[in-house]
């Protein structure tokens, strides 16, 4: 009996060194794999839609999906003992490319600008807040599919943040909805750059 249990402890002691070897091999070729990012989006009865994955860290993988404009939903995707989440994650990219999903033209994107007025070059603290309107303009956008922030500009009596929108009209009514009653609501416009 007793060396029944040897055995057993042996064999045990056995799978588990094998099993953390090959989650070795496996972490270190799933952060090479699926270092990524995908936007896919579709107009379905005349609402637009987007599909978007990317990795959140090298053992999770996020799917976010909704209508353009709105905050849509989200699953994580573990990686598991059995289970490289990047195949999951390519079936999930290829049935929506089957349904008709595909990258938004970067031809047809608009440019949106949010304007504020300041006195001179500005100041440090205007340099914050523009920092602080970037970062949330990215979760903003970033999470109702309509896109990301491209940076700013300060100087001359203004300062801007730039943003690539799949929607101009959508997207100036949700950045106007996030920034009413901030710190961020003083902007003197939102407008399209041409």
């Amino acid at each position: 009996m007793k060396q029944k249990i040897y055995v057993l402890m042996f064999l045990i002691l056995t799978a588990v060194s094998c099993s953390s070897e090959i989650d070795k091999v496996k972490k270190s070729n799933i952060i090479e794999e699926t270092s990524f990012m995908l936007k896919l989006y579709k107009d379905i009865d005349g609402q637009f839609h987007y599909w978007e994955t990317w990795e959140h860290d090298e053992k999770t993988a996020i799917v976010h999906w909704g209508i353009v404009g709105q905050k849509g939903e989200q699953k994580e995707i573990k990686l598991g003992i059995l289970r490289n989440y990047s195949k999951t994650v390519q079936k999930g990219i290829d049935e929506k490319l089957r349904d008709g999903y595909s990258e938004f033209d970067e031809d047809k994107v608009s440019f949106l600008e949010i304007e504020y007025k300041i006195d001179g070059f500005g100041t440090e603290t205007d340099l914050d807040k523009r920092h602080r309107l970037e970062e949330r303009m990215d979760e903003t956008l970033g999470w109702t599919g309509l896109g990301h922030t491209d940076g700013g500009s300060i100087g001359s009596g203004t300062m801007e943040v730039g943003c690539i929108v799949v929607d101009f009209d959508t997207a100036k009514k949700v950045v106007e909805e996030d920034l009413k009653n901030t710190e961020f609501g003083d902007f003197s416009r939102i407008y399209k750059m041409e």
